[in-house]
C-alpha cells in the first residue's frame, strides 16, 4: 500500500502510544492487518511501515481510524487518529466511532450519508465486526450525557469591496452548496422537526410492506439534504434535543434498512451513529431501542454472545424506568440471542419476562411510537423464534400461528418470517406437505419484496429440505418456486 511522501516531524504522539500500549512495531503492524481483515480490507502493513509513520509519514485512507481503534481497544479508553498524530480519515471510515460531541457526531454521520448517496457500491460492502460494537455500547452506557446542543445563528457578513462589486459567497462548506434551499443558518422549526419525523412513518411502512431496498436510497438522499442542513443550522435547547432524536430514529431507519439488504457493514455504522444522535437527544431510551436493533442484527449474523449483551446494556440504560412494553420488547431481544446460543434456561427466564412485562401494560401507559409495534402478536412471533432455534418445534408452532392470526396484513415481511418460522416448525414435526404449503407462499411473497433477509429465510428453509429432496411435496414446492423466475 503506497504512503504519502513522509514528513520531517517525527511523530511523538505515536510514539509515546506504542510505548504505553507495550507493542512492537511489528506487532502494532500485526494488529492494523488484523482489524483491516474484520472490515474487509487486505492490508499488508510490516513494522517498517510503523517505522515511517513514526518518522511522520502519514498513512492513507482508512488507516488512521484503524491505527486508532487498536489502540482504542488495547488502551480501553477513546482514542482519535489526531490523538495519534495522524490525519483524520475520511468520515465514513470512522462510522463505528462513538464521537466525542455532538458536532463531531453531525460530522460523522453526514459523510454516511453523502457517501452512501452517491453511487458507492464498495461502501455497501464494508464488512461487520463483531468487535465494534464493544466501544459504543460501553460509551453509550457510562459516558457523560451532552450539557448543550444549541447552536446560535451564524454570524452575518458585510458586503464587501466597492458599490456593485459582486455579492460574497455564503460562508457555507462547498459539500452543501446547492444542497437544499435552507440558507446557511437556517433556524429550525417546529414544523421542520414534524416533517422529519413524517418521513420516517412513511418510510417505515414501505420498509414493513416492501423491504428495505424499495426506498431506501431515497430515505439517504432525504437524510442528505434535508436533515444535514437543519443540524447545522440554528436552534435553542429544546428544539436541537428534538432534531438530534428524529435525527437519531431517521439514521437507525437507514441502517434497518441496509441491514435488510445485507448491508451489514454500513447498516453497523448507522447504528452507533444513531446511539449517539440518540445521547445528544437526551433519550435514553430511544437509545436502548437503537441497542436491541444492533443486538438483532448480531443474532441474525449468529453473534450470540455480542448480542445477549447488547440487550443487557440496553436494560441497564434504561433501568426499571421504561413502561412495561419498552421493558418486553428489551427482555425479548435478549431471549433471541439465548436461543441463537442453544441456551434453553436462560432464554426460558428472558421470555418469562418478556412475557410478564407485557402483561403489566395498561391503556393508559406512555408508549414510545417506535415500541408500539411490540404487542401480543409480536410477542408471539418472538416466541415462535426462540422455540424454533431451540429445535422445541410443537411450541415454535403453536406461536408462530397466534402471530400469524394476530399481526396485521401491513406487517408483511414480519408475517412472512414468521410463516418460515411455522413452516419450519411443521418441518421439524415431519409435516412435510404442510411445510412446503407454507414456504412456497413465502417464496412467492419474498419475491414481491425487495428484501435479502426475506431471501434468505426461504433459502435456509430449503437447505432444511435437502434430506427430503426426492419427496413429492418438496419436489412440487421447488416448481412453484422455480415459476417465480
Amino acid at each position: 500500500m503506497t504512503d504519502r511522501p513522509a514528513q520531517r516531524t517525527p511523530n511523538r504522539q505515536l510514539a509515546a502510544l506504542i510505548a504505553e500500549a507495550g507493542f512492537s512495531n511489528a506487532g502494532l503492524a500485526r494488529r492494523v492487518d488484523q482489524l483491516g481483515l474484520e472490515h474487509g480490507l487486505d492490508l499488508r502493513y510490516d513494522k517498517t511501515s510503523v517505522t515511517r509513520w513514526l518518522r511522520g509519514q502519514q498513512p492513507r485512507g482508512t488507516t488512521p481510524a484503524l491505527i486508532a481503534e487498536v489502540f482504542t481497544r488495547r488502551l480501553g479508553r477513546r482514542l482519535t487518529a489526531q490523538d495519534l498524530g495522524l490525519d483524520a480519515c475520511a468520515p465514513v471510515y470512522a462510522g463505528l466511532e462513538f464521537a466525542a460531541t455532538p458536532e463531531e457526531a453531525v460530522d460523522i454521520v453526514s459523510g454516511l450519508w453523502r457517501k452512501d448517496s452517491g453511487s458507492h457500491a464498495e461502501l455497501r460492502k464494508i464488512a461487520f465486526t463483531p468487535a465494534g460494537l464493544v466501544v459504543p455500547s460501553r460509551d453509550w452506557l457510562i459516558g457523560k450525557a451532552d450539557d448543550r446542543v444549541a447552536r446560535e445563528p451564524a454570524p452575518r457578513v458585510p458586503p464587501q469591496g466597492r458599490p456593485g462589486a459582486a455579492k460574497p459567497q455564503p460562508l457555507v462548506p462547498p459539500r452543501m452548496r446547492g444542497q437544499a434551499e435552507r440558507a446557511p443558518g437556517h433556524k429550525v422549526s417546529g414544523g421542520d422537526i414534524a416533517a422529519l419525523r413524517s418521513v420516517g412513518e412513511l418510510f417505515r411502512t414501505l420498509d414493513d410492506r416492501f423491504g428495505g431496498g424499495h426506498a431506501r436510497q431515497a430515505l439517504v438522499r432525504y437524510l442528505e439534504h434535508e436533515c444535514e442542513p437543519m443540524l447545522r443550522g440554528s436552534y435553542d435547547e429544546q428544539t436541537g434535543r428534538r432534531l438530534f432524536g428524529a435525527a437519531a430514529d431517521l439514521t437507525r431507519l437507514a441502517g434497518w434498512t441496509s441491514y435488510d439488504i445485507a448491508a451489514h457493514g454500513l447498516a453497523q455504522r448507522y447504528f452507533v451513529q444513531a446511539l449517539r444522535l440518540a445521547q445528544a437527544a437526551g433519550d435514553r431510551a430511544y437509545g436502548s431501542y437503537v441497542l436491541v436493533t444492533m443486538s438483532r442484527q448480531a443474532v441474525y449474523l449468529g453473534h450470540g454472545r455480542e448480542a445477549v449483551q447488547l440487550a443487557r446494556v440496553a436494560q441497564q440504560g434504561v433501568g426499571t424506568g421504561a413502561v412495561p412494553v419498552v421493558q418486553a420488547l428489551l427482555h425479548a431481544s435478549e431471549a433471541r440471542a439465548h436461543a441463537v446460543l442453544g441456551e434453553v434456561r436462560a432464554c426460558t427466564a428472558a421470555l418469562v419476562r418478556a412475557e410478564r412485562a407485557l402483561e403489566a401494560a395498561r391503556p393508559g401507559d406512555e408508549v414510545p411510537y417506535w415500541a408500539a409495534f411490540f404487542d401480543e402478536a409480536q410477542l408471539a412471533d418472538e416466541f415462535g423464534h426462540c422455540h424454533r432455534d431451540l429445535q422445541q418445534y410443537r411450541a415454535a408452532a403453536q406461536h408462530a400461528e397466534r402471530s400469524l392470526q394476530l399481526r396485521a396484513p401491513t406487517y408483511a415481511r414480519s408475517r412472512l418470517f414468521c410463516r418460515v418460522v411455522l413452516a419450519t416448525a411443521r418441518l421439524g414435526l415431519g409435516e412435510l406437505d404442510q411445510a412446503c404449503a407454507l414456504a412456497a407462499e413465502a417464496a412467492g411473497q419474498a419475491a414481491e419484496m425487495r428484501s435479502a433477509r426475506a431471501v434468505e429465510y426461504v433459502k435456509e428453509f430449503e437447505r432444511r429440505l435437502e434430506p427430503y429432496r426426492d419427496a413429492a411435496p418438496v419436489r412440487s414446492y421447488r416448481e412453484r418456486v422455480a415459476a417465480l423466475g
